[in-house]
């Protein structure tokens, strides 16, 4: 359906924290873009939409208390995690330390890492003065292994 008046398809970065083939975790950004323009339903106006594959999930409403630190750990399944207020960091075992703030959307995917110097999965914690609020929807999915940035 098109409709000249949404103008071009829309992107939407996200940050993917992933399992690389050596067992050690990376992040990357990457962007969505496989949008489609349609409503949700034959009753709802058209709106951009990038539909994942169907899958069972939770959603969990999470809360980071101020100096919360979460010690290297890997995420417990895939999960996409949407920052609504606050800030926080998450550093992978390549060193490479990213931070997020409200708006900003991450899929972790580290799991089967190998541990290495102390290391296993991400390091992460809050970041300022408030405590950093989420929402995290994890997936019933078998996680990927260096797939980076697989939802492009």
């Amino acid at each position: 359906m098109a409709d000249d008046t949404a103008g071009p398809p829309p992107s939407m970065p996200y940050w993917h924290v992933y399992t690389d083939a050596d067992g050690v975790s990376r992040q990357e950004r990457f962007t969505l873009t496989r949008f489609e323009l349609k409503g949700i339903d034959p009753q709802t106006a058209p709106q951009w939409n990038d539909r994942q594959a169907p899958s069972r999930a939770s959603v969990t409403f999470t809360v980071l208390p101020v100096g919360w630190v979460g010690q290297w750990h890997e995420n417990p399944r895939p999960q996409w995690i949407a920052i609504l207020t606050g800030r926080w960091f998450v550093e992978t075992m390549d060193g490479h330390r990213v931070e997020m703030g409200p708006g900003e959307l991450m899929f972790g995917e580290d799991q089967n890492t190998k541990a290495r110097d102390g290391r296993e999965g991400h390091l992460s914690g809050t970041l300022g003065t408030e405590p950093c609020t989420m929402m995290v929807t994890g997936l019933e999915v078998e996680p990927t292994v260096n797939q980076p940035g697989r939802f492009r």
